[in-house]
């Protein structure tokens, strides 16, 4: 309360109609009066509306897998109780849904005195490649899943994991289900910024985020043939989970929590980071998660220092030019134990202002054949004929 009333009209008025919307209410151990709201709420609504209520579980986990057992309708659609929907959101999904045949749909997400992901609202997609598409930026639980894909799976929100529990059940789903649709020319959803600033996403210490990544990687693991569609999934977990844990910011921190986030990163970055991973990655962040890979805690404050100045690194070439090198802190350092690879542009990456584009690699003319190959061949071709010849005589 109060955002729970804009949220709870913003169902009723879904153009989609009130006989086809069922509204699961889980109030999960609320103090400020939600859950006497929702029972008066239920009692006048003109859809359909069930409340739970139940003491507080810790987490958005345990009231969302209450909400799939209960559920009933085709689809299901996790809404929190701080956000609301635009009018045609549920219309607009669904019909997605139904005419693309995918289990997952994404609907437009802007934020209400937030930030919301931007990247993958370029344009309105019935079926999308989530290897390489900008889908698995957002992964939280606000979409469209069809709720066979639930049943069918046995898909739940892991109760375990304190954060990130979302992203885990998100990602399983694009991987397990029958598609990714996305609905980028009409905003589907307000993700709101509380005044109070007491977000659950903001809550736990860093050792509860790498245990997120973990869990992400673990299940990208599982879940994706060794490859490149799987190095493309794993940049995911490395480059929006770990890499936040060695951000400059961690300069200020005590060095006994320094050497614990090394520590903590340690099994993760020998389990799960490859040179295929690695590649898909800009310099800049490859070069600190490198750092972590080795252990070198001096090595990733030199490149933190240099990033937090905003010095730009020097873009090198290859001898044949057919490789390009920015030369952050430690580039070519014989004592540091850094490869010419760790520094190599392989995607399009920033040098200051400019943008670097991988080289592209000019094929070599094919060698001349030697005098004695051109003598061998036309003798060979002289024999083909005559043999010709006396085949036709």
């Amino acid at each position: 309360m109060p955002y729970l009333i804009r949220c709870l009209e913003s169902v009723e008025a879904q153009t989609i109609g009130a006989d086809r919307i069922e509204i699961i209410a889980v109030d999960d151990g609320s103090t400020d009066g939600t859950g006497e709201y929702l029972e008066e709420f239920a009692a006048r609504s003109p859809v359909p509306t069930r409340v739970i209520r139940q003491k507080n579980s810790g987490g958005p986990s345990g009231p969302r897998n209450v909400g799939i057992g209960l559920a009933r309708g085709r689809y299901v659609f996790f809404l929190d109780a701080d956000d609301y929907f635009g009018d045609e959101a549920l219309e607009r999904m669904v019909d997605m849904a139904d005419r693309a045949g995918t289990d997952v749909v994404l609907g437009k997400v802007v934020g209400v005195n937030r930030g919301a992901p931007q990247s993958m609202w370029t344009r309105t997609q019935e079926r999308v490649d989530v290897h390489r598409s900008k889908v698995i930026y957002t992964l939280s639980a606000q979409k469209l899943f069809r709720r066979e894909l639930l049943l069918r799976t046995g898909l739940r929100f892991d109760e375990e994991l304190k954060t990130g529990e979302d992203a885990l059940f998100t990602m399983e789903a694009y991987l397990r289900g029958a598609g990714v649709s996305v609905i980028s020319d009409y905003t589907c959803y307000h993700l709101v910024g509380r005044e109070d600033g007491n977000h659950a996403t903001r809550r736990g210490s860093y050792v509860l985020r790498f245990e997120a990544v973990a869990a992400m990687a673990a299940l990208i693991h599982r879940l994706e043939p060794p490859g490149p569609k799987r190095d493309l999934l794993m940049v995911r977990p490395f480059t929006v989970g770990l890499l936040q844990q060695f951000a400059p910011g961690i300069l200020k921190q005590p060095e006994s929590e320094r050497k614990h986030r090394m520590e903590l990163a340690a099994p993760i970055m020998e389990a799960y980071w490859t040179d295929g991973v690695a590649r898909r990655i800009k310099v800049g962040e490859r070069l600190r998660l490198v750092c972590v890979a080795h252990g070198r805690l001096d090595l990733l404050a030199d490149v933190l220092r240099f990033l937090q100045a905003k010095e730009v690194p020097e873009l090198v070439a290859s001898e044949d030019g057919g490789r390009l090198f920015l030369a952050y802190p430690h580039f070519r350092d014989p004592d540091a134990g850094l490869r010419d690879e760790d520094y190599e542009v392989t995607v399009p990456d920033w040098h200051g202002t400019r943008r670097v584009e991988r080289p592209k690699r000019v094929p070599r003319p094919a060698p001349k054949p030697s005098t004695t190959r051109r003598v061998v061949r036309r003798v060979r071709r002289d024999l083909r004929r005559w043999r010709a010849r006396l085949g036709a005589g």
